[in-house]
C-alpha cells in the first residue's frame, strides 16, 4: 500500500532547495499540509518562498537548538520529514570548516534526537548529496551506492556525518529514515553554485551590469538535472523507498563545468568573455559525480521529465528576471 501524508515537515524550507520542494507538494498535493522551519535570521525566506506564503506554514526554528526543535516537532507533530537544512557551500567550508561541522552535524543530531523525545514515528528522509563519495576512482564509474566513500572537504565531511547518524538512528532506534544522494541539479535559487553562477553573470553582462564572466575549476565532470525533477524525486523517494538505505539520485546529462559555460555563451544576446578567477578554485575539487541511479529508479519508477535544453533555458530566464528586477529599482 502506498503510503499517505497528511503533515510534511521541511527544514530549510527558505532555503533554495526546501523552497522549491515546498512549492512541487503544495502544486501538486494539495491536500498535504506544508509546514517548515527557518531560522529566525534566515534572509532568504521572504524572496524564495513568495509564491507560496499563504498555503505553508513556517515555523521560527534553530536546529542548533535542541529545545527548539523539540518544540516544534510537538507544535506540528508531521508524519513526513524532510531534511534539506544545511550549511551547503564548498568553497565556505574550506574557510570556516567549524562552523559548517558544527551546523550541520548538531543540526542533524538534534533533529533525530527530538523526534525520539517527541514520541512521533515520522517517515524521515535525509536529503544528503554525491559530494560524500569524494574523489572516485575512475574504476568505480558510474558510482554506485556502495562505493568507496573518501569526503574531501569540510562540508563532505558534515553530509557524511548526517548519513551514518541516519543510519544509526535507524538501525539503533527503528527510526524510518531513508537516505538519497543527489548530485548536481540546476538551481536557480543558488547562486553559488557554478551553473547558477554562470547564468547570473551572462545576464548581467547581457544588461550592462558586468564586462566580463568569472569562472573557476572548467574541467570538472558532473550529471546534472533540473530542479523541478529533483523534487518530484524527493517525493518519490518519501513514499516508496525502503527504510535503511541510500539511495543516488540524479539526471542523464553527463557534462564537464567549461562544456556547460559554452553552452550558456551561445545562448546569451551578447558574446561573453570568461576568465580564471582564482579565488573560485577550490584546495581540493572532486571531479568524476557521474551516478548509477538504477536501484533508486527500479524501486519508485521515477524518470526525469525535463530535457537539458529545457532545464537551461529554466535556469537563464530566472536569471534574466532577477536581473531586470534590479535594473527597474
Amino acid at each position: 500500500m502506498e503510503r499517505q501524508f497528511k503533515k510534511i515537515l521541511i527544514t530549510g524550507i527558505s532555503g533554495s532547495g526546501g523552497s522549491y520542494l515546498a512549492e512541487y507538494i503544495v502544486n501538486n498535493h494539495p491536500g498535504v499540509e506544508v509546514h517548515g522551519i527557518a531560522r529566525w535570521h534566515s534572509t532568504s525566506e521572504k524572496n524564495n518562498l513568495e509564491n507560496i506564503a499563504d498555503k505553508i506554514k513556517v515555523h521560527e526554528c534553530d536546529l542548533t537548538d535542541l529545545s527548539s526543535v523539540f518544540r516544534t516537532l510537538k507544535e506540528v507533530m508531521p508524519d513526513g520529514i524532510f531534511h534539506l537544512a544545511a550549511h551547503a557551500n564548498v568553497r565556505a567550508s574550506f574557510i570556516n570548516p567549524l562552523a559548517v561541522l558544527n551546523n550541520n552535524i548538531m543540526g542533524t543530531a538534534n533533529l533525530f534526537e527530538a523526534i525520539r523525545m517527541a514520541e512521533i514515528d515520522p517517515i524521515i528522509q535525509l536529503c544528503g548529496t554525491s559530494e560524500v563519495y569524494g574523489q572516485v576512482d575512475p574504476k568505480n564509474v558510474p558510482i554506485k551506492e556502495d562505493c568507496p566513500i573518501n569526503p574531501t572537504n569540510p562540508y563532505a565531511v558534515s553530509k557524511l556525518a548526517q548519513d551514518s547518524l541516519a543510519y544509526t538512528y535507524f538501525k539503533s532506534y527503528g527510526m524510518k529514515i531513508i537516505r538519497t544522494r543527489m548530485f548536481a541539479y540546476l538551481n536557480p535559487r543558488r547562486s553559488d553554485l557554478f551553473a547558477t553562477s554562470f547564468a547570473m553573470q551572462v545576464a548581467k553582462i547581457e544588461a550592462g551590469f558586468q564586462k566580463e564572466l568569472r569562472h573557476g575549476n572548467l574541467d570538472s565532470t558532473r550529471t546534472l538535472i533540473d530542479v523541478r525533477d529533483a523534487m518530484e524525486s524527493y517525493w518519490e523517494a518519501l513514499l516508496k523507498c525502503r527504510f535503511g538505505e541510500a539511495y543516488n539520485i540524479g539526471g542523464a546529462t553527463v557534462i564537464t563545468v567549461g562544456e556547460f559555460l559554452n553552452v550558456l555563451k551561445k545562448k546569451a544576446k551578447c558574446e561573453i568573455i570568461s576568465s580564471v578567477d582564482s579565488a573560485l578554485l577550490r584546495p581540493t575539487d572532486v571531479t568524476l559525480q557521474i551516478p548509477d541511479v538504477s536501484k533508486f529508479q527500479n524501486e519508485t519508477g521515477w524518470k526525469p521529465k525535463y530535457s537539458f535544453e529545457e532545464s537551461v533555458e529554466f535556469l537563464l530566464e530566472h536569471c534574466r528576471q532577477e536581473i531586470s528586477k534590479q535594473k527597474s529599482l
